[in-house]
């Protein structure tokens, strides 16, 4: 079998594919979408490359090598949205495929690259009854191992530190229980979850953590957007509603659906959005263990633990700015793109692409609908939505608040008028 792959280099002359032979001990384990490493030009080092394609047969059986090394394995579905953003973005498919790949390994450096959070915790070595048993018979006298063992035996997991902190016991203590096996340390993988400090209760009590009731408006977008995740067609939608109209209702609701539908949920946001009262309320409402979150101020491992917690299902809905519509989401049921004006979700750095284009592109992938809100659309978008004869984009609107309450009052003011006035009132009363 002959891998087609992609260099991982941003030479421009390197753009292209190269064909190695899979050897027989990585046959079956190499798909579209690998990671790979491969000797490349005549020293032979090993560089990175991507899989894009498989065949049986090459046009230069001759000069063909070999691959040496799987790394890490991408979805064909990620291979062709790279694909697809390289010929839209006019780059290179590498440094589209870079962006998918797991935050902290994307380096060539091994050496760099992010090693997951491990601790050593304390467990018991040896069963209970024997240990009760040696308690009895006098092997364990010391009033301070009696104390350390029977706080273990009810915080099985706990580090030497907390040992020492709520025992009010010494290390070498514990090191001689180890010794003797009544404990043991194990190592364990710890996530640096960014919400790890937010108290679910504390939050739901603060909260609304049911459905609200929905307004008219309200009703006929959701049950439009419904449809099409019942039908599992795209479609995107352009929420057009006022500010307080209640656009973050619906979208809890959509997410909700997705959920029942046992599927995912993307919700994009501006950066500066991503504030704790906007992240509080999705935690309210589907509990912080349902809930990634990817953004440029979390810590490179922390945004390595949660892509991983994406990939291993575990979290099922992505709240992020940009570049979390890149995460490794399976079954999406719905994207939503908040704020959808904002100049954020252009990329200003290659590859340049736009994340709504991406979203858009995606949701066609997933059959999926594609939901933009803002009470202020981008021009481009609401022109589109206008359109009489199959709009690419339905327009919803929502043109009362959610909570019945009126708008403020607006006055148009001539200025020009206001500044003359100002002036003849001043000279009629001697200021000038």
């Amino acid at each position: 079998m002959i891998a087609e792959v992609i260099i991982n280099r941003t030479a421009k002359k390197l753009n292209r594919i190269f064909d190695y032979r899979i050897p027989k001990n990585l046959e079956g384990l190499i798909f579209v979408g690998s990671k790979i490493l491969v000797p490349f030009g005549k020293g032979g080092k090993l560089e990175e490359a991507f899989v894009v394609g498989l065949k049986e047969k090459t046009s230069y059986p001759n000069e063909m090598k070999e691959i040496a090394k799987l790394e890490e394995q991408l979805k064909d579905e990620q291979i062709a949205l790279a694909k697809w953003m390289a010929k839209r973005y006019f780059c290179n498919v590498s440094d589209c495929i870079k962006l998918m790949l797991t935050p902290g390994n994307r380096t060539k450096n091994k050496e760099k690259r992010i090693q997951d959070k491990t601790i050593n915790a304390i467990y018991l070595g040896k069963d209970r009854e024997e240990i009760e048993l040696d308690i009895e018979i006098g092997k364990i006298k010391s009033d301070k191992q009696k104390k350390i063992i029977n706080f273990v035996k009810d915080n099985e997991g706990v580090t030497i530190p907390e040992i020492e902190m709520l025992t009010d016991c010494s290390r070498a203590i514990v090191n001689t229980l180890i010794k003797n096996g009544y404990l043991e340390i194990v190592e364990q993988k710890i996530e640096r979850n960014p919400l790890h400090l937010k108290d679910t209760e504390t939050i739901q009590q603060r909260e609304k953590t049911e459905k609200l009731p929905l307004t008219k408006e309200q009703e006929i977008a959701y049950q439009t957007i419904e449809q099409k995740m019942e039908q599992k067609e795209y479609q995107s939608f352009l929420l057009y509603g006022i500010t307080g109209s209640g656009k973050t209702e619906i979208y809890l609701q959509l997410i909700q659906k997705a959920l029942e539908q046992d599927k995912t949920a993307i919700l994009l946001v501006p950066e500066i959005s991503l504030t704790p009262q906007m992240l509080d309320r999705f935690i309210a409402r589907f509990g912080k263990e349902e809930i990634a979150v990817l953004h440029s101020k979390l810590s490179m491992g922390e945004r390595h633990d949660e892509w991983e917690r994406i990939k291993e299902r575990k979290a099922k809905i992505v709240i992020g700015a940009r570049s979390a519509i890149f995460a490794p989401v399976e079954k999406i049921g719905i994207i939503i793109i908040d704020e959808e004006h904002d100049s954020s979700y252009q990329s200003e750095a290659n590859p340049k692409y736009n994340a709504k284009e991406v979203a858009k592109q995606i949701a066609k992938q997933s059959k999926c609908p594609l939901l933009l809100g803002s009470a202020t659309p981008d021009i481009r978008t609401y022109y589109v939505a206008i359109q009489e004869q199959k709009p690419d984009v339905q327009l919803l609107t929502l043109t009362k608040r959610a909570n019945q309450s009126s708008l403020p009052k607006v006055q148009v003011v001539d200025l020009k008028q206001e500044l003359v006035n100002r002036k003849s009132f001043h000279v009629k009363y001697g200021f000038i």
